[in-house]
């Protein structure tokens, strides 16, 4: 594949904090490529630089080696809540127009909708939609899967597996990672490694890298330790050893303390909280509505001691609103154990005082040290940590508060991935129960024993099993159901010799004639449409009618060319 970009020597600081410094590296068409890094290394910070958002501290190259249109889709989607969202997406360009509306239908949004009135995954859509609209050859997606809810995920996941774009994206979603990327970028203590191929092999790879480090570090203390001998010997001795030699030593020496930690992460010392006893939370009878909207309908079910429950379902559909019943409500219909200490962690929550210390934050450094937050970070301010630094940080003080039950509300929206297998082994050995909602299917597969499945107007199905169960028997479900379709369809009548050919009836005729008469005058008409829609008229409202009757003349002139086949073929 050719390179159509390169980069060179670019360089990121926070205050004193360095980023990344002087690197660079080629992407080549249509690479797919996932960066990787810890929390707080500048994954943000080098896309914004390669969308032209930003600037490197070193001044740096990047050259595009094409004429390409980029597209990029930021963590924080801006946009005006008093638009609709064909007014926050339409442009000039017909065919970018028309794409919109087709990928909004497909995505279950109208071009009518208020964005103000949007739920957060709903306004990710929009993004999305946006994005995939566009046509950019180069696509730069910052965690394109938060506040998504699944069935988006795998809408999205599918797209950029067709597509021939050229991708390079930041995601903490391990399966969506392995379907789409075909290489997986790795930035490391102010390095850059590039390893060919899907997640599952980027994981071997790194394995390999790092065990060869480690064991040239090993290599390294053996040579320190005969060093250290040389300066230790007699003062005699020491008054002529060599300059340079001293010098190498202070580099051994410091190359000597640098290793990677491969052992298995252990919550020793951390515990739950507490006995829990027989009565979690018990829900007889649950309604509950916003206006007209159901979000549960006569939901009964008695949440058992140590149990691991996953909660899936669409955006908007109420999934949030149920966690809050179940551990806010005072209704006669919920029913808490006395033993019960609640750790909740939600979407929107984690309000920290700017000024004050990641220590000051969470005092337990056993905690901080188990979720990488190093001795050197304890005294940095809350103000100067990145965005999924301050993620893990809340985490924290929801598990501080020592709960036997967790309630987490899409814990892994803004965390990396070392932080998400971190919290995956925490949860494993948790001492409690667990209710999760979340859009990671890998973390539902790990974690879960049985899923209620939101299927909107207030129904709740509970399903035995993880993620991937659920969505096979789904599948099956509807294999099954289509062969029956099948199956149970009438037969054409087999006939012992052919037929002669007949000729359309009068009645067919006519009908026919009416298509052609019917499809000239739709066709019209969607020309006149596409005129509006590329016009760039201010009145937004009449856009948005415009692309409604286009989708509608679209269905009609489907149907009816398909007809106007079947007769031709007469």
């Amino acid at each position: 594949m050719p390179s159509f970009l390169q980069i060179d020597n670019i360089s990121k600081s926070y205050g004193t904090k360095i980023l990344f410094d002087h690197i660079g590296f080629n992407i080549n068409e249509g690479d797919k490529i996932a960066l990787v890094a810890p929390n707080g290394t500048g994954k943000t910070s080098l896309l914004r630089i390669l969308a032209g958002k930003d600037k490197s501290d070193s001044g740096g190259k990047i050259t595009f080696l094409k004429d390409i249109r980029i597209a990029f889709l930021e963590q924080e989607y801006e946009f005006d809540p008093s638009l609709s969202i064909g007014q926050q997406l339409y442009s000039d360009d017909a065919d970018v127009q028309l794409r919109t509306i087709r990928i909004l239908d497909e995505l279950g949004l109208s071009p009518s909708q208020s964005m103000g009135e949007l739920s957060g995954g709903e306004i990710k859509r929009v993004a999305i939609a946006g994005l995939l609209a566009s046509g950019a050859e180069f696509l730069i997606m910052d965690e394109p899967t938060n506040h998504l809810d699944i069935d988006a995920i795998e809408y999205l996941e599918n797209a950029l597996k067709r597509s021939r774009c050229t991708l390079f994206m930041v995601s903490h979603d391990r399966y969506f990672l392995d379907r789409v990327c075909n290489t997986v970028m790795e930035m490391d203590r102010g390095a850059i490694y590039i390893y060919r191929g899907d997640y599952e092999n980027f994981l071997a790879k790194r394995s390999e890298r790092v065990s060869n480090y480690n064991a040239e570090t090993d290599r390294v203390r053996n040579i320190l330790r005969r060093e250290l001998e040389w300066i230790h010997a007699t003062p005699c001795a020491r008054s002529g050893k060599a300059k340079y030699r001293k010098q190498a030593f202070e580099e051994l020496k410091e190359r000597a303390s640098d290793a990677y930690i491969t052992s298995n992460i252990t919550m020793e010392g951390l515990s739950s909280g507490g006995y829990l006893g027989k009565q979690v939370i018990d829900c007889r009878d649950l309604s509950f509505s916003f206006g007209d909207k159901k979000i549960v309908s006569h939901f009964s079910y008695n949440f058992q001691r140590y149990e691991r429950v996953g909660i899936v379902g669409g955006n908007g559909i109420g999934k949030s609103t149920f966690l809050d019943l179940l551990a806010y409500s005072d209704s006669p219909s919920v029913k808490r154990g006395e033993s019960v200490r609640i750790g909740y962690y939600k979407q929107k929550g984690g309000s920290f005082s700017d000024g004050d210390t990641v220590l000051e934050t969470v005092p337990d450094t056993r905690l901080l040290e188990k979720f990488l937050f190093p001795h050197e970070m304890w005294n940095n301010r809350i103000g100067r940590l990145s965005g999924g630094e301050k993620r893990r940080l809340y985490l924290l003080t929801v598990l501080l508060q020592n709960p036997n039950l967790l309630i987490l509300d899409e814990p892994t929206n803004d965390l990396d991935i070392v932080t998400l297998n971190i919290l995956e082994e925490y949860l494993l050995e948790f001492k409690g129960s667990l209710i999760i909602v979340t859009h990671d299917r890998h973390f539902l597969d790990r974690l879960v024993d049985h899923l209620f499945v939101f299927c909107g107007d207030g129904v709740i199905k509970d399903f035995i099993g993880g993620y991937s169960a659920y969505r096979t028997f789904i599948s099956d479900l509807r294999k099954e159901e289509k062969a029956r379709a099948n199956a149970s369809a009438p037969k054409a009548p087999v006939r012992e010799k052919p037929a002669a050919p007949r000729k359309l009836s009068w009645k067919e005729k006519k009908e026919m004639e009416q298509l052609e008469a019917d499809l000239e005058a739709l066709g019209a008409e969607q020309k006149e449409l596409e005129a509006i829609l590329a016009g760039g008229t201010p009145d937004y409202q009449k856009i948005a009618q415009a692309s409604e009757r286009y989708e509608q003349i679209r269905a009609q002139i489907d149907a009816k060319e398909t007809r106007w086949l079947e007769l031709s073929e007469i």
